[in-house]
């Protein structure tokens, strides 16, 4: 058992809280004493499930006088503290108190310390949750975020008016201990196929982190279209960024609007992995400067769904310089350590032309301080340890990355594609890889998925959302929801935690707050969904 310094010493934080509360007040103020029911924390929905909680049968009652307390001592904590704070507004329908009531009692407190043992993962965090005090305690920013979002499932939907003379919303007392089984928990987003513009990014972003996701890989190019600014080509917006899947306008990040992104994620703890796909997937970039082209045939804007069909060539020197300014660029506005190069489908490349292409952009994201990750594919080439292979398809390139002592990334189309069509009667998606249901995406696990491939092998799961059938959030929502939920909790949550008649009534309560969020998600047959009241999120 792990116990934050604070609660060791917690009567020292309410003396301090007790003695900010004497200020102006003529008479001491007291606790409130209310006669809360009995609770029980292990009966809980919360998503991903933690690694243990332990009850006591009690409550902590929020309220306006609640207080927030960062005593770790690190000014970077600060930030999710008032995301904290502003989530508990947003999600509350409290009753303003008058000065008078204010004075009488002491408000309880929401402390943010330090664990008082070196805890090796960031994301590590402990909730200990008393009738006066709630702990929330990790050794880093980033695992205060994600047991916020826990504290955040377990505010009710709805307050009680029984327990004194304003409504509270009673959070059941006990001790969360959690932490990821994997570090990289993602979904990519294909915003070449169609454009998402930036708020609705960040509209994706609130509902990802609240199942503690940490990673958006955005897919930025391919044949239909070039996504990002990069100001030495400037052709590559001007010309590749217009069209896309179906003859739409298509449309483009600038560099200011990608930063825009990756701040708002950093503030979430979601680390933007950028992916420019080469050598196939090229027709938007070659079209744009042609001198780019491998396939020798004549280029025309290209609207459709088929792929194999462009590649770079992979032996002209003025193809790495282009590669190398385009690396050069997005990397300088990309804080995370990764660069996505793709890699998949260059059937249109030669084998060895592929291999010598890997090879040398692999060296140009190297010398630009970060780490090569590319589809299943690329396992193929003479790639080093510190490249990371995403499966997507084949096991025998897992194995050969496994082989390679490459981190494998899991993103098998059967089970983890959110385009895949939920089932026959659903009218978006495709089918390629088969129907993928609610069901079935949840239940595998990346540790026995390729036979000899293991823990120690995987990085972590990314759930891939192309976007060829859809064109807009609403429908990117209803392929991603509720299915990259059960993703999050693959990624998250030990194998022997999860069960899926269990998951599947934990899925059900998220009803509310998915609503409240206007997320057109996929009301799946599968799930027990709890049709009631509603929850607000932040804004």
């Amino acid at each position: 058992m792990i116990y934050p310094t604070q609660y060791l010493i917690k009567s020292f934080s309410l003396v301090s809280i007790f003695l900010i509360s004497l200020m102006g007040c003529e008479e001491p103020p007291t606790f409130e004493k209310l006669n809360i029911p009995r609770t029980n924390l292990t009966q809980n929905n919360i998503i991903p499930r933690p690694l243990s909680v332990t009850a006591d049968s009690s409550g902590f009652a929020l309220d306006t006088r609640t207080v927030f307390v960062n005593n770790t001592g690190n000014e970077e904590y600060d930030e999710v503290l008032n995301y904290l704070k502003q989530s508990v507004v947003s999600v509350s329908n409290f009753e303003k108190l008058s000065k008078e009531e204010n004075k009488r009692f002491i408000g309880r407190a929401i402390v943010f310390d330090k664990l008082s043992t070196e805890e090796q993962k960031s994301e590590a965090y402990q909730l200990i949750i008393k009738e006066d005090t709630i702990f929330v305690s990790s050794n880093s920013a980033e695992g205060a975020f994600r047991a916020v979002q826990t504290l955040r499932q377990l505010i009710p939907e709805q307050p009680t008016d029984t327990l004194t003379d304003h409504s509270v919303y009673l959070i059941p007392t006990g001790e969360i201990n959690d932490s990821p089984l994997y570090s990289h928990r993602g979904t990519m987003l294909d915003v070449s196929r169609h454009f998402f513009e930036v708020d609705e990014v960040k509209k994706y972003i609130d509902i990802l982190a609240y199942y503690k996701i940490n990673v958006l890989h955005l897919h930025l190019s391919d044949d239909q279209g070039w996504r990002i600014e990069i100001k030495s080509w400037p052709l590559l917006t001007e010309i590749g960024g217009k069209t896309e899947v179906g003859g739409g306008t298509g449309g483009f990040y600038t560099q200011e609007d990608y930063k825009e992104i990756v701040d708002y994620a950093a503030k979430h703890f979601i680390t933007i992995i950028p992916e420019i796909d080469m050598p196939g997937h090229t027709n938007a970039a070659s079209l744009s400067y042609p001198i780019l082209n491998g396939n020798g045939k004549k280029l025309e804007a290209y609207t459709g769904m088929k792929v194999g069909f462009s590649t770079f060539d992979t032996r002209k020197d003025s193809v790495y310089v282009f590669i190398d300014d385009v690396i050069r660029e997005i990397s300088a506005i990309t804080p995370g350590p990764y660069f996505h190069i793709g890699g998949d489908e260059s059937h249109s490349t030669d084998k060895d032309d592929y291999i010598y292409f890997v090879n040398k952009v692999e060296k140009i994201v190297q010398k630009y301080g970060k780490k090569m990750i590319g589809w299943d594919e690329i396992a193929t080439a003479d790639v080093d340890s510190s490249t990371i292979s995403q499966f997507w398809q084949n096991d025998k390139n897992a194995l050969l990355a496994k082989n390679k002592n490459l981190k494998i990334i899991y993103s098998p189309a059967k089970k983890a594609y959110l385009d895949m069509k939920y089932s026959d009667s659903t009218k978006l998606g495709l089918r390629w890889a088969g129907f993928v249901p609610v069901d079935s995406s949840y239940n595998w696990a990346p540790s026995n998925y390729v036979k000899d491939i293991s823990n120690k092998n995987i990085l972590g799961v990314e759930a891939p959302l192309w976007s060829e059938s859809i064109t807009n959030l609403k429908e990117l929502q209803y392929l991603a929801f509720p299915r990259i939920i059960g993703i999050a909790e693959i990624g998250w949550s030990s194998e022997e935690n999860r069960n899926w008649d269990e998951y599947r009534k934990r899925l059900g309560a998220q009803f509310g707050f998915l609503k409240s969020n206007n997320v057109n998600f996929f009301e799946a047959p599968q799930v027990d969904w709890e049709r009631g009241e509603t929850v607000k999120m932040i804004d």
